[in-house]
């Protein structure tokens, strides 16, 4: 069987899938339109109207993209998979040579007992394949946090020991974080790139198994012309309800949309920077991120780089695939409604950055399209703001206008049409069915396969998932809107965005009253205040949007009540939001799951010396000072930076660290002859000259030589 796989394929075929994708998106979003536009101009067009009108074109586009992605996905499933996709071209039997690989994992400010109990597991699993020979191991950190500098170093030394990792397992600490996570990788590149063929990266909540990552390097190997293979990595780990109900989401329902996108998009994929493995050398050369005119937000460097980079390798002639049939790929996701929300803040000035690159001469018609739907990820939200106030002062409008007349109820406003006119109801039912048939065939497509539904803990409880689901998605959906409609109105008003930790663990106590009042209080009073102002003026337009002004209204209590780990764990017990990975975990996730639950997070330091723990380790003990010293790249400092180094170390013995700025602390800490002067000094100089906290710190050495000083001694 021919494999169509190159830009040397049928062409002819693409261009059928795509005819046929493109003009269902234009058929569907034209029909709607004709409805919509009747309705509009039964007594003329206003402006109010025409504005209506063109915001609605817009976003009906965008949902009739996501229903025929699902709908072209169904077929594809229906028919027993498509035959023209990137693991088709390996066979089960088939064990190609490997070449070098380099695992590269970034980390921020992670949690340390995951990132490398997660790394423990992952090396594990490719140890496990036998083709270890062929990968090394990267962390690539840059924390700025002295504390947690320091527990990567000794963690990281602790994992080596205790799987033979010295040599395979490496560890990186940048001294400039320039670029965020994409200048390091980029920087890992410039170092070390020529040594390996490929790269996978990693997140720091990523866990991929062995045989996956044996599988896309050797598609790597079995097709020369990829330059990009992208898994689609399943959602895991989930406690709080909010995680679960996630990841019981995507679980359920992206088969069909991974397979709708395969089919239409073929070798012109899109990369989302994570669970992917990546041909370095066109990498290297080809997708250097440009620099945008202007400043942050909308300028300077690209915050959202994957989407980019898959579009300069295209540009070059390099295939990007998306592999979604590849088992063993698994990330984490947000604890919270809250989490999700601050994460969608960095992504949404990531991506309406995009839009400056939508008309980049070069770039193929494919990756205009995956910039463009990654725009309108976020900036949907407001126009669906935008089309709702518009709606609602059409309405008020129209009542005003009859009241003038009559003082008779409105009948000519648009949702007064609804309740009357057949046309009306069409274009809102056939509204409906795009939102919600591809959630309603996932669930009969899983249902007609017994084992699937097993998975999922059965047929009535994927059913009663599936359901609850969408009620809560329908109360989250307006919340999201006002979100994503603040940080797209933010970023337009030129409000950067820092570069903060994500939160990926949970707390059991969830998200407490103050902080989502603090978050939501603001939609809360503007869904009373509409939703009074509709009852007012119009009860019928009231009813009509009741669904949005409820999870405007009920945001405080629903974010709070999703949050709970207590909750999620009720509904894993009573079988609800059940996904595959939990009825049949992988080998790897439980491993992960046991190891966190055996190993040590950290020592907890005593209460006066927390908040400088790393810094006392990194000075007091002489295990963890030479290690930190043989990981400091040497550096021959001017004599002015010399002398304040002196300065710097001769006022932490004698005052302590409590009246450092954490960037003298990490200035030390950068610093080796600083740091073997500090430790030198410490134990030969009598303990009346060293300040309180440096004596108190040596009497509660005694602890640390008695217990672990890591998250990863058995």
């Amino acid at each position: 069987m021919r494999l169509y796989l190159t830009e040397h394929m049928d062409q002819r075929r693409l261009g059928r899938r795509r005819f046929f994708f493109f003009s269902a998106i234009f058929g569907l979003t034209s029909i709607a339109t004709w409805f919509m536009a009747d309705l509009l101009w039964r007594d003329g067009i206003s402006v109010l109207e025409g504005a209506l009108l063109g915001v609605f074109v817009i976003l009906f586009a965008h949902v009739a993209a996501g229903f025929c992605t699902a709908l072209v996905g169904f077929y594809v499933i229906n028919r027993g998979g498509d035959s023209s996709r990137i693991t088709a071209t390996l066979r089960d039997d088939e064990d190609p040579p490997l070449a070098s690989t380099a695992i590269v994992m970034p980390a921020f400010n992670e949690d340390v007992s995951r990132v490398f109990e997660g790394l423990r597991v992952v090396y594990r699993s490719v140890q496990e394949t036998k083709k270890l020979e062929h990968f090394d191991f990267f962390v690539l950190s840059d924390s700025n946090q002295p504390n947690q500098w320091i527990q990567e170093e000794v963690a990281w030394t602790e994992l080596c020991k205790q799987v033979g990792g010295f040599g395979k397992i490496f560890y990186r600490k940048r001294r400039q974080s320039i670029n965020k996570k994409a200048g390091n990788v980029a920087d890992f590149l410039r170092r070390w790139g020529r040594r390996y063929r490929y790269m996978i990266v990693l997140d720091a909540d990523s866990i991929m198994t062995g045989k996956a990552l044996v599988q896309l390097v050797a598609l790597m190997e079995k097709n020369p012309q990829v330059g990009i293979i992208q898994t689609a990595p399943r959602i895991v780990n989930g406690e709080t309800l909010f995680a679960r109900i996630q990841s019981f989401a995507s679980r359920l329902y992206s088969p069909l949309f991974l397979a709708g996108l395969n089919y239409w998009q073929q070798h012109e994929g899109n990369f989302w920077g994570h669970n992917a493995v990546v041909r370095i050398q066109p990498f290297m050369d080809h997708c250097s991120l440009p620099e945008l005119p202007g400043r942050e937000p909308f300028g300077g460097r690209i915050l959202s780089h994957d989407f980019v980079e898959a579009a300069l390798m295209r540009k070059a002639g390099w295939a990007v695939w998306l592999a979604g049939d590849i088992e063993g790929s698994y990330e984490e996701g947000p604890p919270t409604l809250i989490d999700s929300a601050k994460r969608d803040r960095r992504w949404c000035q990531g991506n309406i950055q995009h839009a400056w690159l939508l008309t980049t001469r070069g770039f193929r018609p494919a990756s205009r399209f995956h910039l463009l739907m990654g725009v309108m990820g976020y900036v949907s939200s407001p126009l669906w703001l935008l089309f709702m106030v518009l709606s609602t002062i059409h309405v008020f409008s129209g009542v005003k206008a009859t009241a003038d007349v009559s003082g008779a109820a409105d009948t000519t406003s648009l949702f007064g049409l609804i309740l009357r006119v057949p046309e009306a109801l069409t274009l809102f039912v056939f509204t409906m069915v795009l939102l919600f048939l591809p959630k309603i065939v996932s669930v009969v497509v899983t249902l007609g396969n017994r084992e699937d539904a097993a998975r999922f803990g059965g047929k009535q409880r994927l059913v009663i998932s599936a359901l609850l689901e969408t009620l809560v998605s329908a109360l989250l959906a307006p919340v999201n809107m006002v979100f994503n409609s603040k940080f797209v109105l933010f970023t337009l008003l030129g409000q950067g965005v820092a570069w903060v930790t994500q939160k990926r663990g949970v707390d059991d106590d969830g998200t407490d009253w103050r902080e989502a009042i603090i978050t939501h209080g603001g939609q809360t009073m503007f869904g009373l205040v509409w939703g009074i102002s509709a009852y007012v003026l119009s009860p019928p337009f009231f009813w009509w949007l009741s669904p949005v002004l409820a999870g405007l209204v009920l945001s405080v209590p629903v974010s709070i009540f999703l949050s709970k780990a207590g909750f999620g764990r009720g509904a894993q017990r009573l079988g609800i939001f059940l996904t595959p990975e939990e009825t049949t975990p992988p080998y790897e996730l439980k491993r992960l799951e046991q190891n966190l639950a055996e190993c040590y997070r950290h020592l907890p330091p005593f209460e006066p010396l927390r908040a400088d723990y790393g810094l006392m380790q990194a000075v007091l003990d002489p295990y963890v000072n030479a290690l930190h010293v043989a990981l400091l790249r040497q550096r021959r400092p001017s004599e002015e930076a010399r002398e304040w180094f002196v300065q710097l170390r001769e006022r932490l013995l004698r005052d302590g660290p409590a009246k450092f700025a954490t960037k003298e602390k990490m200035a030390l800490l950068m610093d080796a002859e600083s740091m073997i002067w500090l430790h030198r000094e410490l134990w030969s100089c009598p303990a009346g000259s060293l300040a309180e906290w440096w004596r108190l710190a040596m009497r509660q050495y005694n602890v640390l030589t008695t217990a672990p000083t890591t998250a990863l001694y058995r």
